[in-house]
C-alpha cells in the first residue's frame, strides 16, 4: 500500500503550489514591482469598494480599462463609461471573489498582481522615463 501512496503524494506536492504568507506576497510585489504599500493601498481600497459603493472601483482603473465580460472584450475609455455599465460589465461573483480575496493567494507575476484568480489585475506603471514616480492601478478584468 505504502508502494503506491508515496507516489501519489510526491505528484501531489508537486502540483499543489505552495502556501506563501502575507510578508512573502508583500517581498515578491515590492521585488518585482517596487512599492508593495502602494499596492496595498489600492487592493484594500478596492476591497472596500466591493463591500460600501462598488462603483468606486472605477477611480482605481486605468484608462482604456480592458474588460472580458459577456463572452465579449470591451475597451472602457473613461471611468463615466465604466461607472455608466458598471453593473453590465461586472458580474456580482467577481465582486464578491475580489472582496473576500486573501493576501496570500494573491498571484504575483512581472505583468502585475492578479486577484480572485486572475479576475482582475492591478499593476504599477511608470510615471516618468526614468520611473521613479509609479502608479497602481487597475489593468483589466475578467469576468
Amino acid at each position: 500500500m505504502l508502494r503506491y501512496a508515496a507516489p501519489a503524494l510526491l505528484a501531489l506536492a508537486v502540483i499543489t503550489p505552495a502556501m506563501a504568507s502575507e510578508e512573502e506576497v508583500y517581498a515578491n510585489i515590492e521585488a518585482i514591482h517596487g512599492d508593495a504599500e502602494g499596492f496595498f493601498e489600492v487592493f484594500s481600497g478596492v476591497q472596500d469598494a466591493t463591500m460600501f459603493n462598488p462603483t468606486d472601483i472605477t477611480g482605481y482603473a486605468f484608462y482604456p480599462l480592458t474588460i472580458n465580460a459577456n463572452g465579449e472584450t470591451y475597451d472602457i475609455l473613461e471611468e463615466q463609461d465604466f461607472i455608466d455599465n458598471f453593473d453590465s460589465l461586472i458580474l456580482p461573483e467577481t465582486l464578491e471573489a475580489i472582496g473576500s480575496q486573501d493576501v496570500d493567494d494573491l498571484i504575483v507575476t512581472s505583468e502585475g498582481v492578479g486577484l480572485a484568480n486572475g479576475a482582475m489585475w492591478i499593476t504599477n506603471i511608470c510615471l516618468d522615463d526614468g520611473c521613479s514616480e509609479t502608479k497602481w492601478g487597475i489593468l483589466s478584468i475578467n469576468n
